[in-house]
């Protein structure tokens, strides 16, 4: 790997194009090297992963308006498929649907270092442009893992959400690079796109915060959707601006955090193999991924809270120690006073720790619906339990979060239960089960199982198994349609109206 510095320059300064982050990560995505089998391996994991996820959302209002859109959008020519119908559209659209489906239910892969990220946010749009093109798997692996390798070294180098920038500035660019290593485009045309992808996809972390709306699900499909649009300009000869990142009213200038700071941002050499996918992790549990390894103990904790007698209706308060990410972003630190009201949406729950510990503590397990469903959030008996728990930031769970050595990475928490009575009882969990750390790290037949609970009763046997199939085939596969997953008609029913929009 080579650590690059960047920084702000000034106009008047010598800086030529070929030091420029958005050339250097073209050159990467550019570099014909071979990819590894055990990352081959783990690309088809995370598009199991993927639709995994999807199939379990396709009916939910916001993934069903996305898929209307993309409905409006159906094309005689090339044309991608759009989870869960038959059919094809314009590919951009499809990769908006698709993205929203993946990310609706924050139930996909992780990876967390300098910055937040799901990475696997990069495969609806590659995927789509793949389809549209009629590559074949080959291909499409080539492009996941320059997706990955971009957007998780951007994660390690630069942090967005200390100057409240959403992690979707970090996927623009990576789907960019992924789609020019996709096409075998040149660097220079992909040098263009990064930049146009990183202009129009950085937006603020409001969507993250507050009352939180469907436009999380949306925001990283619409980075996807930005960056196919980037490409093509690009193709075509239009440029962007430069230099995007180090700009003297650039990104790092104005967005981040001033023209003082440089920061550092690895990436491979010429010829060194695109390894980074093998540094994420997916999820067990349908909630934010700070929350794994808490739901993990939690879980763990009501078995030892059974095994001693007590009750958690006689808890007088519950502390989670954690790191800084954990206490700003999911927990009280957050000082965000919907991620302790029962009529938050879900998308706020599965955004408050707090909420999450109480619920895993009480019922034992997590489930992607029932433990969100409205009825659930207001029992009185977790209301009074939810808000008897806080979060503080302890410096040596931050430090451990940002820790390179295995056997310090940590990103869950120790939780201090008191009792009415003074009783104490004290646990704590480094990394979810599911992690390759953790306890049960997720392999093939993980991703499997995971599918197939999600896809019960929305797809029929027979297409699991022929998705499955296909999937596990990809290195030869040369219809990419294969990897749609078709609803049964009784679960696509179950999808709302929604109003009509503008086509």
């Amino acid at each position: 790997m080579i650590e690059h510095q960047v920084r702000t320059h000034k106009s008047a300064e010598d800086f030529p194009l070929e030091e420029h982050l958005a050339y250097k990560v073209a050159q990467v995505a550019a570099d014909p090297v071979a990819v590894d089998d055990e990352v081959a391996d783990m690309i088809i994991n995370r598009i199991i992963d993927n639709a995994a996820v999807a199939v379990a959302s396709v009916t939910r209002r916001p993934v069903t308006s996305a898929r209307t859109m993309a409905e409006d959008h159906p094309v005689t020519e090339g044309g991608a498929s759009v989870f869960g119908i038959d059919g094809t559209y314009s590919a951009e659209w499809a990769a908006l649907a698709n993205g929203t489906a993946v990310r609706e239910l924050d139930f996909h892969d992780t990876f967390l270092a300098a910055e937040y990220s799901h990475p696997g946010d990069n495969i609806p749009p590659l995927l789509a442009v793949a389809q549209h093109k009629g590559l074949g798997g080959k291909e499409l692996i080539r492009a996941v893992a320059t997706g990955y390798e971009i957007q998780v070294n951007l994660v390690k180098g630069i942090c967005l959400h200390e100057y409240k920038i959403d992690h979707v500035a970090h996927l623009g660019p990576s789907v960019a690079a992924g789609l020019g290593t996709l096409l075998e485009l040149d660097t220079e045309t992909i040098y263009q796109a990064v930049g146009q992808a990183l202009h129009t996809t950085t937006a603020t972390r409001q969507s993250r915060k507050g009352l939180i709306s469907s436009w999380k699900a949306y925001a990283p499909a619409f980075a996807g959707k930005m960056a196919i649009e980037a490409v093509d300009r690009t193709m075509r000869g239009e440029g962007a601006p430069a230099p995007i990142w180090e700009g003297e009213d650039g990104f790092i200038a104005w967005m981040l955090h001033s023209p003082e700071r440089t920061y550092t941002v690895p990436l491979p050499a010429p010829g060194e193999a695109k390894r980074a996918i093998l540094d994420t992790y997916t999820k067990e549990h349908s909630a934010e991924y700070q929350s794994q390894a808490p739901i993990d103990l939690a879980i763990r904790m009501k078995q030892t809270l059974a095994d001693k007698g007590l009750d958690t209706a006689d808890i007088e308060s519950i502390v989670l120690h954690t790191s800084h990410h954990t206490h700003y972003v999911i927990g009280t630190g957050a000082n965000d006073p919907q991620k302790m009201d029962p009529q938050a949406s879900r998308e706020t729950l599965d955004h408050s720790i707090m909420y999450i510990f109480a619920v895993a503590l009480q019922d034992g397990g997590w489930h992607h619906v029932d433990s969100y469903l409205p009825e659930r959030a207001a029992r009185p008996d977790t209301v009074e339990l939810w808000h008897k728990i806080s979060t503080v930031e302890d410096p040596e769970w931050t430090r451990r979060y940002h820790s390179h050595d295995p056997n310090e990475k940590a990103f869950g928490a120790k939780a201090v239960i008191t009792f009415n009575d003074g009783t104490v009882v004290e646990d704590e969990m480094a990394v979810a089960n599911a992690h390759p750390l953790g306890a049960r790290p997720f392999e093939r037949d993980n991703y499997i199982a995971k599918f197939r609970a999600l896809a019960e009763g929305q797809v029929d046997p027979a297409e699991q198994d022929r998705f499955l199939a296909a999937a596990q085939n990809l290195r030869e596969l040369t219809d990419l349609s294969e990897l749609n997953v078709r609803l049964n008609e009784a679960a696509l029913a179950q999808a709302p109206n929604t109003p009509e929009g503008l086509f």
